[in-house]
């Protein structure tokens, strides 16, 4: 069974080993904590997380932004972040939101069900009437996991699409 769960101190461990393992930057999703200490991790990062999501002693150029993990059973299978609501370089970069799934999972319908159950989440968050997604444009398997969550590419540039995903609710 699929779910997303917020960062959690309680899942503090396979919380670190996933984002210790995550890339620096894949597809356009960084990752400043790769290769992190389980210590840090629980010190610093886990911390941050919690408080980026209520929107507490953020840096200038951020926004609340919220990080899910989807879990199948007992296993991290990806990473999804919610940026609750647009600043300009959001707006016309990364959007409301951006995710990641570990390889070995990948291909197997993972990305398209976490950004389903992501979708749901960020209705109780996001104002903006449809969520803003990017995707580089050599990533044609998330640009099918957008465009099956009732995306719509609405512009591109040299190296991405621009999709927008209208709101259910």
């Amino acid at each position: 069974m699929l779910y997303l769960k917020e960062a959690n101190p309680g899942d503090a461990q396979k919380e670190w080993q996933f984002v210790r393992d995550m890339p620096e930057d894949e597809n356009g999703l960084t990752n400043r904590w790769h290769g992190i200490s389980r210590e840090d991790f629980e010190a610093g990062v886990l911390p941050d997380m919690l408080r980026y999501a209520r929107g507490i002693d953020l840096p200038d150029w951020m926004v609340p932004e919220t990080f899910l993990f989807l879990w199948d059973e007992a296993e991290i299978v990806g990473q999804f972040r919610i940026r609750h609501y647009l600043n300009d370089a959001l707006r016309d970069g990364a959007g409301h939101i951006g995710y990641f799934i570990a390889r070995p999972y990948r291909g197997r319908g993972y990305a398209t069900e976490g950004l389903r159950l992501t979708l749901k989440e960020a209705e109780r968050v996001v104002p903006e009437s449809e969520f803003y997604l990017r995707v580089n444009r050599d990533n044609p398997a998330s640009l099918r996991v957008m465009l099956k969550n009732g995306g719509r590419i609405v512009g591109e540039d040299g190296g991405h699409y621009f999709v927008r995903i209208p709101r259910k609710g």
